[in-house]
């Protein structure tokens, strides 16, 4: 199954990133893109304890290939990934595209 990994670096403010992506831009990925199996997690760490470069990494699993390019393609996915932007105010998200081997 193809998966989408969104990496978002720390932000300049925390608080308001969390705030920002748990009440506008996780509905907005769920509504927008449903074909999606979605989860996101904030990044504890890097190995041996020292600080991690991402804060927050979102992962989008989809059935095929073509499903998720439908989704990407779509107006809703295009809308929700000009908001990953916007409220990534570390720097920009990472998008990574993954197959299983």
């Amino acid at each position: 199954m193809p998966t989408l990994q969104v990496l978002y670096p720390t932000p300049t403010d925390a608080a308001t990133f969390d705030r920002r992506y748990r009440e506008e831009h996780a509905p907005m990925v769920a509504e927008r893109m449903p074909t999606a199996r979605f989860r996101a997690w904030h990044v504890a760490g890097a190995p041996g304890g020292g600080p991690a470069p991402y804060h927050l990494v979102a992962h989008l699993e989809f059935d095929s290939a073509e499903a998720m390019q439908a989704a990407l393609g779509s107006p809703g996915g295009r809308a929700t990934a000009r908001h990953a932007f916007e409220i990534s105010t570390g720097g920009a998200p990472v998008f990574l595209v993954s197959d299983p081997l």
